[in-house]
């Protein structure tokens, strides 16, 4: 019963992971719908970024505070440094960009750019050393074949689904194209320079509080540029707030804090791994709720992904094992390696114990000889020593 419970146990502490980013591919799909209705009310994609950001800091600072106040490390100069450019990357640049992109075209097609991020973080983080590529091995190339495949599923998507270069609605979508692939490059530098923060700075909370908190004061910044009119900063009980809070509270707040949890133990391209799952979920969504077409080529692509994501999961779970197996061994040769050292020692300071044993031995055994040599010495000078005799007392003369 114990090797079944235990077993259950391990089960579940594995599949803890998967069932965190699929939850998260959720909660951005829901994002993306809301956010649509919201742009096309006429809401500024500033704006919402803002307050987006806002909403994050609120809700995460008291948790911050009470459960990190103990173990929060000390912010160096380079380390704010790091923290400001998560700011710029995540709060500022992607979600601008992104929500532009998203208001040009729709949310199908807007997920389904977003389907090269893996192929993108994979590529840096390549770059930066923190993905080793050894084709040799099955499990790279299966991560190198599954992010081909996947941009191949989104390429298929985006193209093969009716959109002629001809219509009006192309310069919309060339645009719309290169300002959400501006968005996936900043997101991916956001997970790489989270990856390396995160090393240095272990008080999770704390850090996703910080990146919210500077994120919404650069993206104030940029709206005041952006915005000339002060009515762009009214919002009233309507899905406006709902889009601010729901992308603030569910898609900043937990998918940052979620994210740098799992991507400390899996790495950034484990995390962006299941970003085709939510264009997936978001075509079967717009459907029914903005009644977007499906197109024959949203069918055949969306399948094509799964296949490249199942690929790339794969190859990281492959590593994942090695990973594990090579700290099992290292947890069972240590301790050998330890106690071969300490016999080692043990037999050295045998060696030493004798040695200077042998030596006392040897020490005590020349003194004795020593000794036996002075006392025959002595014995025979005192033989040899003749007796003198007296000299007779002087003779007395009687006058």
């Amino acid at each position: 019963m114990e090797g079944k419970g235990s077993g259950i146990a391990n089960f579940v502490e594995g599949a803890q992971p998967y069932i965190a980013m699929i939850s998260l591919q959720f909660g951005y799909a829901g994002m993306n719908i809301i956010t649509k209705v919201a742009l096309n009310r006429g809401m500024s994609h500033y704006v919402l970024v803002t307050y987006r950001q806002a909403f994050a800091t609120i809700v995460l600072a008291p948790f911050a505070f009470f459960f990190e106040r103990k173990v929060r490390p000390k912010i160096s100069f380079r380390l704010f440094v790091q923290i400001f450019l998560l700011g710029l990357l995540g709060p500022v640049i992607d979600q601008n960009f992104y929500y532009a992109g998203l208001k040009l075209t729709s949310p199908t097609f807007s997920c389904a750019m977003s389907n090269m991020l893996p192929a993108m973080t994979f590529i840096l983080a390549l770059l930066c050393r923190m993905e080793k590529l050894e084709m040799k091995k099955v499990r790279c190339q299966a991560k190198v074949v599954g992010t081909m495949v996947t941009v191949g599923g989104a390429i298929l998507m985006t193209l093969y689904k009716g959109i002629h270069p001809f219509q009006t609605t192309y310069q919309h979508w060339l645009k719309a194209s290169i300002l959400l692939l501006f968005a996936n490059l900043s997101w991916a530098f956001f997970f790489i320079l989270q990856a390396i923060t995160l090393k240095n700075y272990t008080a999770h909370l704390s850090l996703t509080t910080l990146v919210c908190f500077l994120g919404t004061l650069q993206s104030m910044a940029v709206t005041f540029v952006m915005e000339n009119k002060a009515s762009v900063w009214s919002v009233g009980w309507d899905m406006n707030l709902l889009a601010a809070v729901y992308a603030g509270i569910v898609s900043s707040s937990i998918a940052y804090y979620v994210q740098g949890m799992i991507m400390q133990k899996r790495g950034p391209v484990f995390v962006t791994a299941f970003t085709p799952m939510i264009m997936i979920i978001v075509a079967i969504m717009a459907t029914f709720m903005l009644a977007d077409n499906i197109y024959l080529g949203r069918v055949v692509g969306g399948v094509v992904m799964v296949v490249g994501l199942y690929l790339v999961l794969w190859g990281k779970y492959r590593d994942y094992k090695e990973n594990e197996g090579m700290k099992e061994e290292a947890a069972i040769v240590e301790p050998v390696k330890l106690e071969k050292k300490k016999r080692k020692l043990a037999t050295v300071v045998e060696e030493e114990e004798e040695e200077e044993e042998e030596e006392e031995t040897t020490s005590t055994s020349l003194n004795d000889i020593e000794m036996q040599r002075n006392d025959t010495t002595s014995n025979v000078d005192n033989n040899n020593v003749t007796k003198l005799p007296c000299p007779p007392p002087p003779p007395i003369i009687v006058v």
